[in-house]
């Protein structure tokens, strides 16, 4: 067994302080130069991940520590992106449990402890933040204690090391008297705590994927661990693909890691985590095996998806204005592309060939794509999240959430009553310093549309986090939003004037001087039912004036929606039309004819 290496992935919950522990790990242990300028959360490389401050993609780093080389995996924290952590479980050897030692375990630790324990690791638990104000790092250890016990941990699991630390200020200690100034107590416990990999260097080749990129000068490059043997950059080794089939081909690159960057290497061995480059078409799941004797590794199966939406090629007046890519083959090439890395998603034709049927574990996790499309310069249309359905049984069963939200007391009444008519079950409620935590069990599609609502209500004092928990038994009728929207004309521009009188109607999204087309919808109704108006009507001039004529106008600043607000908002028979400048509303069917004809066949 290869005694000299540690693999090891960081697993918490969002905002826990993951990416931030990683930064000071690399600090202090020379990665960077001295003169180097560093950026704060170093492994969130891409633009959304630093905009967001969410890990979003799994990353792949090491560092020497007293001769022992440690391979760190930095994992998503948020629940839509559990696909990525799930295949980077089998990667490793252990983890490291980041709990905050104020908020305590959260519905994505509960999570992603839950698939580590199944895969037998042995979690070591990181208390963080312990210097931050309100911190409670004891009754948090004994909270981490009771959800082991309730995921059935192993006895041996129960026995976990704990280290205390402060991510931020780069120090741990093992108890909280003792002082430190850095993360030594942490690089010590990881070394004698973490088993090296149980792999043997002189037996047949073998490494399973668990990540897929792409390099503009050597293509398609896959990275995971070697199981067993040892790979030589230039050999001929064996591709074993999900269905059996075995492809040959030659290591045209071999790259391991160095800090967070890649370095070329001549020849690896069994438990160290490689990049191989030489293979165009490869999966994540798929296994490179001697080409003498190819044998698979068993691939760690990813949960399924839970919703569901239609990305549909964009037909409104304004189609191209903004964008270039615009077609179902552009779309359904980028979708292909994506299957490739994105194990969570699926993609499936409908009976229209304008509309592709696209699912994954929450809105989130689809709405980061649809981002990422529409900065690629594609421009399309996004139907309303729907959930997926199961029969277990032969009982029809929908996808449950757990959800936990810290509001205020004064707000609790309103918070559980809301949640009551989303079908939710309240599952316990504990007092935490001035707040109340409140978990519930609640259908996912209880949870659309709930979180704009819940800032509304708690003042945006309110904090609430969820994660997938279980197929239950359908729970019957969910009222959906009860106020109608405004509902565009004719094609035109906004003017103050004409906005001024549709303000007192209900709540603006645009302002004045925005171009507009007949369908779209620029605002939310006071009352039920949609308000067909126009928004584009000039003030008529006339050569008398008197007094009072021409007062300012003075318009309540438009509500702006963000991606993610506007998948919540819309209703069945409306889509957002998303393009690269533009986020804009719009009813399914343009016309107001088409729109009674639709009315009346439901």
């Amino acid at each position: 067994m290869p005694q000299n290496i540690r693999n090891i992935a960081i697993i918490a919950h969002v905002d826990h302080g993951k990416t931030t522990l990683v930064d000071a790990m690399l600090r202090q242990t020379g990665i960077f130069r001295d003169n180097q300028a560093i950026t704060e959360r170093v492994m969130d490389s891409n633009d959304l991940e630093k905009e967001r401050g969410i890990t979003i993609l799994s990353k792949n780093l090491s560092i020497m520590h007293g001769g022992i080389k440690i391979n760190i995996v930095d994992t998503p924290g948020h629940a839509d992106f559990g696909g990525e952590v799930e295949r980077v479980l089998k990667m490793v050897d252990s983890v490291l449990l980041l709990v905050d030692a104020f908020d305590g375990p959260m519905p994505q630790t509960r999570f992603v402890l839950k698939k580590s324990l199944e895969l037998g690791h042995k979690p070591i638990v990181v208390i963080n933040k312990i210097d931050r104000p309100g911190a409670r790092p004891e009754k948090v250890v004994d909270m981490v204690f009771d959800l082991f016990c309730e995921l059935s941990a192993a006895e041996s699991q129960l026995d976990f090391p704990i280290v205390y630390c402060s991510a931020k200020m780069g120090y741990a200690q093992m108890t909280l008297e003792e002082k430190s100034e850095n993360l030594e107590p942490l690089f010590e416990l990881i070394k004698e705590k973490v088993a090296s990999p149980d792999a043997d260097p002189e037996a047949p080749f073998q490494m399973l994927i668990t990540n897929i990129a792409y390099n503009d000068y050597i293509g398609r490059i896959a990275t995971g661990k070697i199981f067993n043997g040892k790979v030589k950059s230039g050999e001929t080794i064996a591709m074993i693909k999900q269905d059996g089939k075995v492809i040959k081909g030659r290591v045209t690159k071999l790259l391991g890691y160095d800090g967070f960057n890649q370095k070329e290497l001549e020849e690896a061995s069994a438990g160290d985590i490689v990049t191989i480059a030489g293979f165009n078409e490869v999966s994540i799941g798929e296994t490179f095996a001697s080409a003498a004797d190819p044998v698979a590794i068993p691939y760690v199966s990813i949960d399924q998806p839970t919703i569901s939406m239609n990305f549909i090629v964009n037909d409104s007046p304004f189609v191209g204005k903004d964008g270039k890519l615009l077609t179902s083959r552009n779309i359904r090439e980028r979708l292909e592309k994506e299957l490739r890395v994105n194990v969570a998603l699926r993609v499936e034709d409908t009976e229209n060939t304008d509309t592709f049927k696209v699912s994954g574990r929450g809105e989130l996790h689809l709405s980061i794509l649809i981002e990422n499309m529409r900065r690629e310069g594609f421009e399309m249309a996004v139907s309303k999240p729907q959930v997926i359905m199961q029969e277990i049984d032969g009982v029809k069963c929908e996808p449950m959430e757990y959800l936990v939200v810290d509001v205020p007391e004064e707000f609790q009444g309103t918070v559980i009553e809301k949640l009551g008519t989303r079908k939710a079950e309240m599952v316990s409620m504990q007092p935490m310093d001035g707040m109340n935590r409140i978990e519930f069990t609640i259908p996912s599609r209880g949870l659309i549309g709930f979180r704009t609502e819940f800032m509304t209500d708690t003042k945006g004092t309110g904090v609430m986090n969820h994660t997938f928990n279980d197929y239950g038994p359908h729970k019957g009728e969910i009222q959906g939003r009860k106020n109608g929207v405004l509902v565009v004309m004719e094609k035109g521009e906004t003017t103050g004037y004409s906005l001024f009188s549709l303000q007192d109607r209900g709540i603006l999204f645009v302002g004045p001087a925005v171009p507009v087309y007949e369908g779209m919808i620029i605002g939310q109704n006071a009352k039920e039912g949609d308000m067909v108006v126009n928004p584009s009507k000039g003030k008529k001039l006339t050569n008398v004036r008197s007094s009072g004529t021409d007062d300012a106008i003075r318009l309540t600043p438009a509500r702006n929606m963000s991606l993610e607000q506007a998948l919540e908002y819309i209703a069945e028979d409306e889509l957002v039309e998303v393009t690269p400048k533009s986020i804009r509303l719009r009813k399914r069917y343009l016309d107001a004819n088409d729109r009674k004809k639709f009315d009346k066949k439901k």
